[in-house]
């Protein structure tokens, strides 16, 4: 259950506070799309996890992500989330907002 409960956001301590800590790591520009790498520390390694958004209609649409890959250095998971975030960017487009 507190697995099911950090995935939603429901408690365990550790990832709450590692995901605020990294909550504004690094954010780049990506065929019109804004992706924000937030990895956050989980058991001692950093959670790849990002936010893609974009204004659609004047509305600013979020497609949040998390992959199952972690890294000991945080500079690491930064990099693969932007990576991973262009990714689904190249592959889904406005329709990951559907």
């Amino acid at each position: 259950m507190s697995f099911l409960k950090r995935l939603f956001g429901g408690g365990g301590g550790e990832a709450r506070e590692g995901a605020g800590e990294a909550a504004a790591v690094k954010e780049i520009e990506h065929n019109g799309f804004r992706i924000r790498a937030t990895p956050y520390n989980e058991g001692g390694q950093y959670q790849t996890c990002g936010i893609i958004s974009k204004e659609v209609n004047g509305v600013t649409k979020e497609h949040k992500f998390i992959r199952a890959d972690k890294f000991a250095s945080l500079d690491d998971a930064v990099n693969i989330s932007l990576s991973k975030g262009r990714q689904i960017v190249d592959e889904q487009g406005e329709r990951m907002f559907d």
